[in-house]
């Protein structure tokens, strides 16, 4: 039998339920009176990509971006209104009345944040969707590309490809990724490790302050264009457009991903993996995903272990590679794939039998991370011994059907080694030997429960602790976790509180972000669980 304590919980949230509605009533008719007085003469033409929840498209626009479904249920928290601009008198328009009337803006272009905060809070707010700046313009004989950051990386790859197979933009492996929010937590894919990450590649930006200012590189200063190309998104203003560099892929790259399981000495593999991969030429990507099956042989629980690479070049170089670096995988000659750059892009996402056409779709079909789910990460820069991976797979096989767990362990080295810990605020570079992206996944009717997925996740994080990074535990801002830190939902967060987390994501480079966020946003308007707090809050 539940005690008053209990209770006090869900007093809490149906009180504070009730002053959130009435609070955002009138903030809400307040909100868009300041809307249609910005530019009157616009007005008409600015109204058709208002939504509020009395739109018959309200829900259908909310969740066409909503890639985790526990962020969808009933008791979330919805935008008061939605704003998907078509220009950029829209976004400043809809910063200065979200200012004007107390209200959080919250931006995204693809959805993919692992904690909703691009389309979730817990105080009254309102939801910048950048779907419709999503314009790709090529310059081949420049090697450049300006990129709005509504579009997906999906999109960037087909435009570009469209123009050039040889050239190509260092984006994220799932194609429904939107490229905003991509960069700023500084984004990595197949080509990270001979290009850095897309943040590495950016030359120059088109930005909106708390102020509606319209800033590019040279009037933003090299402070603020260092903050946002790695910073995270949603702490100094929106990026609505970023000029990037192209980069050089071959006419044929080649592919393999074999499965290994316990019975099939995965274990010594993967150990001997974690010596190999970091060490391997800068034109191979190498990623071990792991999760727990059904084994043909007896029926019992087992453990996989698939080791992927996607090599820039031919069979005929990679081939001899591997049998000098990895003997042991025994990869059989045709175990190797070769495809064009495009259409390793598609074989990654589960897409190899659809057409290029397929990549511009935004729809969640297909997704990498389909379902609800939760996620963590870690950076390793000693190898693990045996004995840890041994207890990494008696967690695994904890699971039950009713879920599925996935350890993606994604090697570093290359060029991510030459590359200071400084340039960007992205710290993770020389001395890390790979980095680990924990999931769980769980079917949509769980939502009612989810804690006993999440708990799980907690335990397993808790265990890894020992054999990964220390002082502080890093942790990658685009796998964003709210279980690292957050700050308070009214945004009045002190710098220590912030550093908790700021530091697991940044290193040292966090001071450095307060610092620029106490130039460009001293009354932190931009903010959210796990933004960056101006120096005095």
């Amino acid at each position: 039998m539940k005690s008053l304590h209990d209770c006090l919980p869900l007093l809490f949230v149906v009180v504070f339920s009730l002053s959130w509605v009435n609070a955002s009533a009138n903030s809400n008719d307040y909100f868009l009176d300041c809307l249609s007085s910005y530019h009157p003469d616009e007005f008409t033409s600015f109204s058709k990509v208002i939504y509020t929840e009395t739109n018959s498209s309200y829900s259908a626009v909310l969740e066409s971006s909503t890639r985790n479904p526990k962020f969808s249920t009933p008791n979330t928290p919805k935008p008061l209104v939605i704003v998907t601009p078509s220009n950029i008198s829209h976004v400043q328009a809809t910063i200065h009345c979200s200012k004007k009337h107390g209200l959080q803006i919250r931006t995204r272009s693809g959805g993919h944040d692992f904690e909703g905060l691009s389309y979730v809070s817990q105080v009254p707010f309102v939801v910048i969707d950048l779907v419709h700046f999503r314009s790709i313009d090529v310059d081949v004989k420049k090697e450049e590309a300006w990129i709005q950051s509504g579009a997906i990386t999906g999109e960037v790859y087909y435009r570009i490809n469209e123009r050039t197979t040889n050239l190509t933009f260092p984006g994220a492996l799932c194609h429904t990724v939107g490229i905003g929010g991509f960069i700023s937590g500084g984004g990595y894919g197949f080509l990270f490790r001979k290009y850095g990450l897309a943040a590495d590649n950016v030359i120059d930006a088109q930005f909106v302050d708390a102020n509606g200012r319209v800033l590019d590189r040279r009037l933003m200063g090299e402070d603020l264009f260092w903050a946002i190309r790695g910073g995270g998104g949603g702490s100094f203003g929106i990026v609505l457009s970023w000029k990037v560099k192209l980069v050089h892929v071959p006419s044929t790259v080649t592919v393999f991903s074999v499965g290994r399981t316990l019975e099939q000495n995965a274990t010594q593999l993967l150990h001997r993996w974690q010596y190999v991969a970091p060490n391997l030429p800068n034109d191979v990507y190498s990623l071990v995903s792991i999760s727990s099956m059904n084994s043909t042989e007896n029926g019992e629980r087992t453990v996989l272990a698939t080791f992927t690479s996607v090599f820039q070049g031919v069979a005929d170089e990679l081939i001899p590679l591997m049998q000098e670096r990895f003997p042991e995988l025994g990869l059989l000659k045709e175990d190797y794939i070769e495809m064009t750059w495009i259409e390793s892009i598609l074989f990654w996402n589960q897409l190899s039998n659809e057409t290029s056409e397929i990549l511009l779709d935004r729809s969640n079909r297909n997704s990498l991370v389909p379902l609800s789910y939760k996620s963590k990460s870690d950076y390793v820069r000693k190898p693990m011994p045996e004995i840890a991976l041994q207890g990494l797979w008696s967690r695994l096989l904890e699971v039950n059907e009713t879920s599925t767990a996935v350890v993606n362990i994604i090697s570093y080295g290359g060029k991510m080694d030459e590359i200071p810990e400084t340039e960007t605020p992205f710290p993770h570079r020389k001395g890390t030997l790979y980095k680990i992206n924990y999931n769980i996944v769980w079917q949509e009717e769980e939502n009612s429960n989810p804690q006993r997925y999440i708990s799980w996740m907690r335990t397993l994080y808790s265990y890894m602790g020992p054999f990964v990074s220390k002082s502080p535990r890093a942790a990658y801002v685009n796998y964003r976790d709210l279980d690292i830190g957050r700050n308070n939902d009214d945004g009045k967060t002190r710098y220590k509180q912030a550093s908790v987390w700021g530091r697991k994501y940044f290193k040292n480079n966090f001071d450095r972000l307060v610092y620029v966020k106490t130039k460009i946003d001293p009354e932190n308007f931009f903010k959210h669980e796990q933004s960056i707090p101006p120096r005095f809050h």
